[in-house]
């Protein structure tokens, strides 16, 4: 047996030195485009492949050795190569998740592919055609919260103040942009009961109109009055409903407009700040993440505002006549 001679460790190391500078244990996260940690993954490197499970806090430590790429795979994503000079301690890698039909009860879905424009448009929509009662007002407006600072920043760097980075002011710019769309939406919803809302009342019901909705409405009116458009915007479908009949009841346009602004203030204020603070408070106190289940979230804020709805409807069914001897 031939014994090994010291230029042969030589060139062993020597064969290994680029392999060993090229190694770099990194921590990183691996993220959906809607803010969410991917659980579970693979990677492929030099045509090897091995799982990955990231801990509670979505983080994860690779070791990437020579390859010039690693590709990331998980079921239900598209397939990513990162080139190995972007695993850097702390950094962030996004995947993109394929869409399914439970993207559409997450608010972030319509966040994602239709930013802030999106958001003004649903609300103005929810609030001011009665076609729009289906859509998610109040959840969205508190995941706006949540992402106050993405959707603040687009409308800031269209206005030439991409450079300004500010919480409270992103904040501010979505609680006064929500404001306006939901004050123009209950305008525009007035203005068309005033104008052909008598005829309403003799409509069929269809997809997107409901009778029993426009009734529920003018019952709500009816008791609460002014205070009426206030309290609607808390209720979805009444919401939508409550503006037309004031339109329909010929509320004063003045009247009308003063508990207009005033509820729009206080739906808008309340749950985008209670979004955004809630998230903060949350996260620094238990270190549980709201961004990471946003569909539970938007299923109790629906139980809890629909409530009402489910509570007027059960009760506002007619009772059988009792048959007397």
């Amino acid at each position: 047996m031939k014994k090994i001679t010291p230029g042969f460790y030589f060139f062993i190391c020597l064969f290994s030195l680029p392999v060993l500078l090229h190694a770099k244990p990194v921590k990183i996260k691996v993220i959906n485009q809607y803010e969410v940690s991917v659980p579970k993954f693979s990677v492929i490197e030099n045509g090897k492949s091995r799982e990955i499970k990231p801990a509670a806090d979505g983080t994860c430590t690779l070791e990437v050795t020579g390859a010039d790429a690693v590709v990331f795979t998980a079921e239900n994503y598209r397939d990513l190569i990162v080139p190995a000079a972007a695993f850097i301690d702390g950094n962030t890698i996004p995947m993109h998740k394929n869409f399914s039909w439970k993207d559409l009860i997450n608010p972030m879905f319509y966040i994602v592919y239709g930013g802030l424009w999106l958001l003004l448009f649903i609300i103005f929509a929810e609030t001011g055609l009665f076609a729009g009662f289906f859509l998610p007002g109040d959840s969205l407006l508190f995941v706006a919260g949540i992402y106050s600072k993405n959707l603040g920043h687009e409308f800031l760097k269209l206005v030439g103040m991409g450079s300004v980075h500010s919480n409270g002011l992103d904040l501010l710019v979505i609680i006064v942009l929500v404001t306006i769309a939901g004050i123009l939406g209950n305008t525009t919803g007035y203005l068309f009961g005033k104008k052909i809302g008598p005829a309403m009342f003799h409509w069929k019901d269809n997809f997107l109109f409901k009778q029993k909705y426009l009734h529920h409405a003018q019952e709500f009116y009816d008791k609460h009055g002014g205070g009426a458009i206030v309290m609607a915007r808390f209720i979805p479908i009444i919401r939508t409903f409550a503006p037309i009949v004031a339109g329909i009841v010929q509320m004063p346009r003045s009247k009308f407009s003063f508990f207009n602004i005033i509820g729009c203030i206080a739906w808008v204020a309340s749950m985008i700040l209670a979004g955004h603070f809630l998230q903060q408070w949350i996260f620094s106190q238990f270190g549980f993440n709201l961004k990471e289940h946003l569909e539970l979230i938007v299923i109790g804020i629906v139980l809890v505002s629909t409530l009402p709805v489910i509570i007027k409807l059960i009760s506002g069914k007619k009772a059988k006549p009792t048959v007397t001897t």
